[in-house]
């Protein structure tokens, strides 16, 4: 019983892994659309591309919070990273991770009590109207849940991390190795030829 329970950090490295790239993929995508649509007299979010033409002004990305976009790269970025190291390195990586995603979490939130009211805004100061109709779109429902996902998933790396596999280990020089000296001398280099050995060959270990 003392073996597997031992063992059960490393089994939770493959769900964990995949929730955390699935969440955080899920927040950039999410992270780089409109949560917030609406209207004011002829003018939406969705024609407000081409308001210059009629001589009004709306903010570019109108409905968009560019920070969540920026903070789930981090997140996406933090998991790439943690595949590729080891050690303390990778736990500091995941801790940088999950303060990312708190962060997420919290522009997710304030998104919800001041995107709309400024969205609307800018629609009325462009429509030239006093009222407008706005609400949230999908994508903030996507990336609310991706949000609560990356906490979730970093929180837990930063905790079992370290009984992770470490999956660059096979491509590390190995330590210690010894390097085979080259021939010296015309002796040892014809000896090398009797033998059908190639003398310039650095692997071949001299006798």
């Amino acid at each position: 019983m003392a073996e597997e329970s031992s063992q059960s950090p490393r089994t939770g490295f493959g769900p964990v892994v995949l929730a955390g790239l699935a969440s955080a993929v899920l927040a950039a995508v999410a992270g780089t659309s409109a949560w917030v649509e609406g209207t004011s007299g002829q003018l939406s979010t969705e024609t407000a591309g081409d308001a210059a033409v009629l001589g009004n002004a709306v903010a570019d990305g109108i409905g968009e919070m560019p920070l969540a976009g920026a903070l789930s790269l981090v997140v996406l970025a933090g998991w790439g990273v943690v595949l590729v190291t080891r050690g303390h390195f990778r736990r500091a990586v995941m801790a940088v991770a999950a303060l990312a995603a708190v962060g997420l979490l919290v522009t997710t939130v304030w998104a919800f009590f001041t995107l709309q009211d400024s969205v609307g805004e800018q629609l009325r100061a462009a429509s030239g109207q006093d009222t407008s109709a706005v609400h949230l779109t999908g994508w903030y429902v996507a990336a609310c849940v991706a949000a609560v996902g990356c906490v979730v998933t970093t929180l837990l790396g930063v905790r079992l991390v370290p009984a992770w596999p470490e999956m660059g280990r096979r491509y590390d020089a190995p330590a210690g190795a010894d390097v085979p000296a080259e021939p010296e001398g015309n002796l040892e280099i014809w000896k090398a030829l009797d033998e059908g050995h190639d003398p310039t060959d650095r692997q071949r270990p001299l006798d």
